[in-house]
């Protein structure tokens, strides 16, 4: 009988129940990571990204800082809304929010656990490995009647440095290359009407040729916004061919609904796996690059 699915690194995923027992545990570092998609037409653009800072300030998990994904942990010089800085540079924007070496992480998002999981994978990417998700987010901590404050809170500057893993997020070329190799598994993350190009939000609709699309909005439970248990979320994969021993490579919109597959993959054992970190937002557009739709 085969081995029953299950998270690997359960200590990455953390409940609200586990939380709450430890607001108060010396290095904590507990961060709420909220951005909103503002959808448009006529502008040129997919999307206005936008800070959840005011969320933030009416109310938040108590002694939590806020996180400006954009704003603070984003290489402003990209032409992309959402683009994974330097190493050096990140760690040192993480250090300055009191980050360190030591630090026990807890990140959490409103709406969509999308934005904690860019965060992680990005902390991964420079080779910090002793954060965690909250599972549910804000959402369910919230529901369940738990204490909010809105007094910020600030965290003392720390030192990390950066020992980066090379690979966790790749350009368009790596993307290009994957297709028609029988090694990779290339995976659209976002919904199944993007995928088959019946909407045009990042350019010219459609996926990238040879792609299959586990949709990150799927591996939730869409009531509780918690992630679905390891053995719906690995038969998700299976079924459209991701087996451990390819590469995986992972896309979206902009490189953060991928982030929540590539969090998942993690769990479920999956060790070669890698971000397109500005995914359709800059392929859609490119007409040398290959297009595929229905």
């Amino acid at each position: 009988m085969p081995e029953t699915p299950r998270y690997a690194h359960p200590e990455a995923i953390v409940t609200t129940e586990w939380l709450a027992a430890n607001l108060a545990a010396p290095g904590l570092r507990v961060f709420d990571c909220t951005t909103y998609l503002i959808y448009e037409t006529g502008t040129g653009r997919p999307y206005r990204v936008e800070s959840g800072r005011a969320d933030y300030d009416k109310g938040h998990i108590p002694g939590s800082g806020f996180l400006d994904l954009q704003g603070e942990l984003s290489d402003t010089s990209s032409r992309f809304n959402v683009t994974m800085p330097a190493p050096e540079d990140l760690a040192a924007r993480f250090a300055a929010k009191g980050i360190g070496q030591d630090s026990r992480v807890v990140l959490y998002s409103r709406k969509n656990p999308q934005w904690a999981t860019r965060v992680w994978w990005m902390l991964r990417a420079i080779g910090f490995d002793d954060a965690a998700v909250l599972d549910g987010g804000f959402d369910k901590w919230s529901v369940e009647g738990r204490p909010l404050e809105a007094a910020e809170t600030r965290y003392p500057p720390a030192q990390l440095e950066a020992r980066p893993r090379p690979g966790l997020f790749v350009g368009k070329e790596t993307m290009q290359a994957a297709i028609g190799d029988a090694g990779a598994c290339s995976i659209n993350a976002l919904s199944p009407e993007l995928h088959r190009g019946e909407i045009p939000r990042y350019g010219r609709p459609g996926r990238i040729p040879g792609s299959v699309n586990v949709p990150a909005a799927a591996l939730l439970d869409p009531a509780s916004l918690t992630f679905r248990p390891p053995e719906a979320v690995a038969q998700a994969f299976q079924v459209v061919g991701a087996d451990p021993s390819r590469r995986i490579l992972l896309y979206c919109g902009g490189g953060i609904a991928a982030t929540l597959d590539a969090f998942l993959l993690h769990q479920l054992g999956y060790r070669d796996l890698a971000v397109y970190d500005a995914s359709m937002s800059e392929w859609a557009k490119d007409e040398s690059l290959p297009i595929e739709q229905g």
